[in-house]
Protein backbone atom coordinates (compact mmCIF):
# COMPACT_ATOMS: atom_id res chain seq x y z
CA UNK A 1 0.00 0.00 0.00
CA UNK A 2 1.37 3.79 -1.01
CA UNK A 3 1.07 6.53 1.22
CA UNK A 4 0.77 10.24 -0.40
CA UNK A 5 3.48 12.75 0.39
CA UNK A 6 2.44 16.42 -0.44
CA UNK A 7 5.28 19.16 -1.36
CA UNK A 8 4.06 22.88 -1.14
CA UNK A 9 5.82 25.83 -0.94
CA UNK A 10 4.10 28.17 0.93
CA UNK A 11 4.49 32.20 2.64
CA UNK A 12 3.85 32.52 6.46
CA UNK A 13 0.35 33.65 5.80
CA UNK A 14 -0.25 30.29 3.96
CA UNK A 15 -0.24 31.72 0.07
CA UNK A 16 0.80 29.06 -1.96
CA UNK A 17 -0.56 30.28 -5.69
CA UNK A 18 1.70 31.04 -8.31
CA UNK A 19 5.31 30.50 -6.05
CA UNK A 20 7.18 33.04 -8.43
CA UNK A 21 7.76 35.16 -5.43
CA UNK A 22 9.83 32.46 -3.93
CA UNK A 23 12.57 33.36 -6.56
CA UNK A 24 14.01 35.82 -4.45
CA UNK A 25 15.10 33.88 -1.42
CA UNK A 26 16.70 31.14 -3.88
CA UNK A 27 17.18 27.70 -3.69
CA UNK A 28 19.37 26.40 -1.14
CA UNK A 29 20.85 23.22 -1.90
CA UNK A 30 19.61 21.48 1.09
CA UNK A 31 16.25 22.19 -0.08
CA UNK A 32 17.15 19.65 -3.44
CA UNK A 33 18.18 17.14 -0.88
CA UNK A 34 15.15 17.13 1.30
CA UNK A 35 13.07 16.86 -1.93
CA UNK A 36 15.32 14.36 -3.21
CA UNK A 37 14.40 12.68 -0.03
CA UNK A 38 10.39 13.12 -0.18
CA UNK A 39 11.00 11.93 -3.99
CA UNK A 40 13.38 9.03 -3.57
CA UNK A 41 10.67 6.51 -2.29
CA UNK A 42 8.15 7.84 -4.91
CA UNK A 43 6.71 5.35 -7.69
CA UNK A 44 3.82 7.84 -8.87
CA UNK A 45 2.70 11.45 -9.08
CA UNK A 46 -0.87 12.90 -8.21
CA UNK A 47 -1.58 15.96 -9.33
CA UNK A 48 -4.47 18.48 -10.50
CA UNK A 49 -5.06 18.91 -13.70
CA UNK A 50 -4.06 22.84 -13.86
CA UNK A 51 -1.15 22.02 -12.21
CA UNK A 52 -0.36 19.27 -14.40
CA UNK A 53 -0.83 21.53 -17.63
CA UNK A 54 1.35 24.00 -15.73
CA UNK A 55 4.36 21.73 -14.99
CA UNK A 56 3.76 19.81 -18.43
CA UNK A 57 5.93 22.01 -20.76
CA UNK A 58 8.22 23.63 -17.86
CA UNK A 59 9.62 19.63 -17.09
CA UNK A 60 8.82 17.56 -20.19
CA UNK A 61 12.03 18.70 -22.30
CA UNK A 62 14.46 19.13 -19.51
CA UNK A 63 17.30 16.38 -19.00
CA UNK A 64 19.25 15.68 -16.19
CA UNK A 65 21.52 17.73 -17.21
CA UNK A 66 19.59 20.50 -16.60
CA UNK A 67 17.97 19.39 -13.71
CA UNK A 68 18.12 16.37 -11.45
CA UNK A 69 14.48 15.95 -11.13
CA UNK A 70 13.67 15.54 -14.18
CA UNK A 71 13.53 12.26 -15.00
CA UNK A 72 12.10 12.09 -11.81
CA UNK A 73 9.36 14.09 -13.31
CA UNK A 74 9.42 13.28 -17.27
CA UNK A 75 9.33 9.18 -16.14
CA UNK A 76 7.14 8.79 -13.23
CA UNK A 77 3.28 7.90 -13.89
CA UNK A 78 1.40 10.95 -13.44
CA UNK A 79 -1.78 10.37 -12.24
CA UNK A 80 -4.22 13.28 -13.34
CA UNK A 81 -7.26 14.48 -11.24
CA UNK A 82 -9.53 16.39 -13.18
CA UNK A 83 -13.02 16.11 -15.41
CA UNK A 84 -11.19 17.54 -18.75
CA UNK A 85 -8.43 15.88 -20.70
CA UNK A 86 -4.91 17.60 -19.69
CA UNK A 87 -4.28 20.18 -22.24
CA UNK A 88 -0.46 19.04 -22.50
CA UNK A 89 0.98 15.34 -23.43
CA UNK A 90 3.75 14.96 -20.32
CA UNK A 91 4.82 11.01 -20.78
CA UNK A 92 3.37 8.28 -18.75
CA UNK A 93 0.17 10.06 -17.59
CA UNK A 94 -3.46 8.86 -16.94
CA UNK A 95 -6.34 10.86 -16.26
CA UNK A 96 -8.31 9.34 -12.94
CA UNK A 97 -11.77 12.13 -13.23
CA UNK A 98 -12.90 14.23 -11.27
CA UNK A 99 -11.99 13.97 -7.75
CA UNK A 100 -13.36 10.74 -5.95
CA UNK A 101 -11.65 9.78 -2.71
CA UNK A 102 -12.65 6.40 -3.21
CA UNK A 103 -10.38 6.41 -6.70
CA UNK A 104 -7.63 8.08 -4.71
CA UNK A 105 -7.77 5.06 -2.01
CA UNK A 106 -7.86 2.44 -4.64
CA UNK A 107 -5.05 3.94 -5.81
CA UNK A 108 -3.06 4.37 -2.90
CA UNK A 109 -3.59 0.31 -2.57
CA UNK A 110 -2.63 -0.25 -5.50
CA UNK A 111 0.50 1.51 -5.45
CA UNK A 112 3.92 0.62 -3.50
CA UNK A 113 5.82 2.99 -2.42
CA UNK A 114 5.02 6.92 -2.51
CA UNK A 115 2.25 9.06 -4.28
CA UNK A 116 4.33 12.53 -4.49
CA UNK A 117 2.45 15.50 -4.89
CA UNK A 118 3.33 18.58 -5.47
CA UNK A 119 1.17 22.32 -5.76
CA UNK A 120 -2.70 20.90 -6.51
CA UNK A 121 -4.24 22.81 -3.91
CA UNK A 122 -7.38 22.03 -4.79
CA UNK A 123 -7.00 18.36 -4.66
CA UNK A 124 -4.65 18.42 -1.45
CA UNK A 125 -7.32 19.98 0.62
CA UNK A 126 -10.01 17.39 -0.56
CA UNK A 127 -7.43 14.60 0.65
CA UNK A 128 -6.36 16.94 3.45
CA UNK A 129 -10.29 16.75 4.51
CA UNK A 130 -10.30 13.07 3.58
CA UNK A 131 -7.80 11.89 5.77
CA UNK A 132 -5.72 10.90 2.88
CA UNK A 133 -2.59 12.67 3.33
CA UNK A 134 0.27 10.60 5.13
CA UNK A 135 3.18 13.35 4.78
CA UNK A 136 2.76 16.90 4.42
CA UNK A 137 5.96 18.78 3.64
CA UNK A 138 5.67 22.41 4.09
CA UNK A 139 8.07 25.06 2.75
CA UNK A 140 7.83 28.19 4.51
CA UNK A 141 8.97 30.96 2.85
CA UNK A 142 9.98 34.29 5.28
CA UNK A 143 7.48 36.59 3.63
CA UNK A 144 3.69 37.37 4.39
CA UNK A 145 2.14 38.58 0.71
CA UNK A 146 -1.31 39.69 2.52
CA UNK A 147 -3.33 38.54 -0.67
CA UNK A 148 -3.30 35.02 -3.00
CA UNK A 149 -4.92 31.60 -2.39
CA UNK A 150 -4.46 29.94 0.68
CA UNK A 151 -3.57 26.38 1.29
CA UNK A 152 -5.93 26.76 3.97
CA UNK A 153 -9.09 27.93 2.76
CA UNK A 154 -11.01 29.78 4.98
CA UNK A 155 -14.00 28.58 6.29
CA UNK A 156 -12.61 25.09 5.37
CA UNK A 157 -12.56 23.67 9.07
CA UNK A 158 -10.20 23.22 11.48
CA UNK A 159 -7.15 20.37 10.19
CA UNK A 160 -4.63 19.20 12.78
CA UNK A 161 -1.50 17.72 12.57
CA UNK A 162 1.77 15.95 13.89
CA UNK A 163 5.23 17.63 13.33
CA UNK A 164 6.92 14.58 12.29
CA UNK A 165 10.07 17.11 11.12
CA UNK A 166 11.60 20.39 10.72
CA UNK A 167 14.59 21.62 8.92
CA UNK A 168 15.98 25.24 9.08
CA UNK A 169 18.14 27.03 5.51
CA UNK A 170 20.47 29.19 4.70
CA UNK A 171 17.90 31.13 3.06
CA UNK A 172 15.35 31.50 5.90
CA UNK A 173 13.06 28.66 4.57
CA UNK A 174 11.63 26.29 7.17
CA UNK A 175 10.74 22.86 6.19
CA UNK A 176 8.12 21.06 8.45
CA UNK A 177 6.88 17.56 8.04
CA UNK A 178 3.77 16.89 8.90
CA UNK A 179 1.69 13.53 9.53
CA UNK A 180 -1.67 12.47 10.92
CA UNK A 181 -2.34 13.81 14.32
CA UNK A 182 -1.83 10.03 15.47
CA UNK A 183 1.58 10.46 14.20
CA UNK A 184 3.39 11.60 17.11
CA UNK A 185 7.08 11.04 16.65
CA UNK A 186 8.93 14.38 16.31
CA UNK A 187 12.36 15.33 14.94
CA UNK A 188 14.18 18.65 14.85
CA UNK A 189 17.56 19.16 13.17
CA UNK A 190 19.20 22.30 11.16
CA UNK A 191 20.66 22.86 7.86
Amino acid sequence: MGQIAVHEFISLDGVFESPSWTFEFGFDPAMGDTLAGITGSASAILLGRKTFDMFAPAWRDRTAEQDPGAPFFNETTKYVVGAQEPAHEWGPSELLGAYDADAIRRLKDDTDGTIYISGSGQLVRGLLADGLVDELHLFVYPIALGAGERLFAEGGGPTTLSLLASDTYANGVVHLSYGPAAAATTTESGA
